[in-house]
């Protein structure tokens, strides 16, 4: 599932036109992007929460030469399901 697709559904769901329901991910993506950005914890009830999480600065390896490498401190953002949906996905 895509953007579009994720846009169709909610069109169809509560009808309205894919032109607005598109619009509205979009506002919900970049609403969630925006947070992250602050650091914050984004929090969808019985659905799951999205957390920065810190990566400090490491050595690592060029897997073709054997040679040592930088990895610089990154952020990245996890994703950890609800049980409701761990549920629904488990059976």
């Amino acid at each position: 599932m895509n953007n579009n697709d994720l846009a169709e559904a909610l069109a169809a769901s509560n009808g309205i036109t894919k032109a607005d329901a598109r619009k509205y991910v979009d506002d919900m993506f970049a609403a969630i992007a925006a947070a992250a950005t602050k650091g914050d914890e984004i929090a969808l009830s019985g659905f799951g929460k999205f957390k920065v999480k810190r990566t400090e600065a490491r050595d690592g390896r060029n897997p073709a030469t054997g040679e040592t490498i930088k990895i610089a401190a990154s952020n990245k953002l996890t994703f950890a399901p609800a049980k409701a949906v761990k549920d629904r996905l488990n059976g």
